[in-house]
């Protein structure tokens, strides 16, 4: 129950789903945690249901400015911090031909921009030895249609864990990235009618080798796993897919 006490966790988009996952896991064992969202009626929430140990902190990652007072907030709350979870993501698609230039640069400022950058301006407050860990996707590796930018974004991520990785290395500071399948967060089916969703979540669990969605706790657990417990692994993914992108 206590696996975490005295650690200090960022989990950027940490007020739903897998990052909200994430961050029970740790105030569940002891940790402290600071989350961050867009809306600040979600970010209310999330504090009130993970409790005292958690900080909620609205800010967009795509914003230079918000992720400069998120690390004043941070450094201010817990000084330095054991982990750091680059979990914020945009999940848009669309058809070649409907692609525009503002959703193009919505997806990369979020998923790429915001991830380099969160890193970036939380770095001097990892403690040495901490684990950072970026959120991809099964997108980067997989030729899926209307999701070009989405996956071209994510694999810009997969590129910053190697990257980051070495240039971390000599502070001890290990990063590796997570690799999520379809998770029943309710996101990917967002904005269909309900029988279009669940015709999607059908489909989707029928392609997959384990038939079925994954669930935020079991990718918060393996998040959790390369942050604290995989001291000897950097600059790795691990797909948390079912075995979509293995089998």
């Amino acid at each position: 129950m206590n696996a975490y006490r005295g650690k200090n966790a960022v989990i950027t988009g940490g007020s739903s789903g897998m990052g909200l996952a994430m961050a029970q896991l740790l105030v569940d064992g002891g940790g402290r945690v600071a989350i961050t969202g867009r809306s600040q009626a979600t970010l209310d929430a999330a504090v009130e249901q993970l409790g005292e140990n958690a900080v909620g902190v609205r800010g967009d990652v795509a914003s230079l400015s918000d992720l400069e007072a998120l690390a004043d907030r941070v450094k201010g709350e817990f000084g330095t911090v054991e982990a750091l979870f680059v979990n914020a993501g945009a999940a848009r698609t669309a058809p070649l031909e409907s692609v525009t230039e503002e959703l193009y640069d919505e997806l990369f400022a979020v998923n790429t921009k915001g991830a380099f950058f969160t890193v970036q301006k939380l770095a001097p407050l990892l403690s040495d030895g901490a684990g950072v860990v970026l959120t991809t996707s099964v997108a980067n590796v997989r030729g899926m249609p209307t999701a070009s930018v989405y996956a071209a974004g994510k694999a810009a991520v997969r590129s910053l864990a190697r990257n980051l990785a070495s240039e971390l290395l000599p502070r001890g500071i290990r990063v590796n990235a997570i690799s999520p399948g379809p998770v029943d967060t309710g996101i990917l089916a967002s904005g269909m009618s309900e029988e279009e969703a669940e015709q999607f979540k059908a489909d989707r669990a029928a392609e997959n080798p384990m038939r079925r969605f994954g669930t935020p706790a079991e990718v918060a657990r393996a998040a959790v796993f390369l942050a604290f417990d995989a001291t000897y692994t950097t600059g790795a993914e691990l797909a948390v897919d079912g075995g979509f992108t293995q089998l």
